[in-house]
């Protein structure tokens, strides 16, 4: 009996695969008929930027707000 609650314990936690299935689904989504033509350098890029951005690592919220507040300038001119 000790020896099944403690084999309960410690075989019931499972490894943590969901990151790299994660990122193998993501792959998937970025190697598309499309984009069968991208090289293994710009498809590492597009990978880490989309991972960057997912984490919250990167935004595009400052970037946008700077083009908006441009082309509002450029519409009041």
């Amino acid at each position: 009996p000790t020896l099944r609650h403690i084999s309960r314990d410690y075989l019931a936690i499972q490894g943590s695969a969901t990151p790299a299935e994660r990122a193998f689904s993501s792959g998937s989504l970025t190697d598309t008929k499309c984009h069968n033509r991208l090289n293994p350098t710009l498809f590492e890029a597009l990978q880490l930027l989309k991972s960057a951005y997912r984490n919250g690592h990167i935004s595009a919220a400052g970037i946008a707000a700077q083009h908006i507040g441009a082309l509002i300038a450029e519409l009041d001119d």
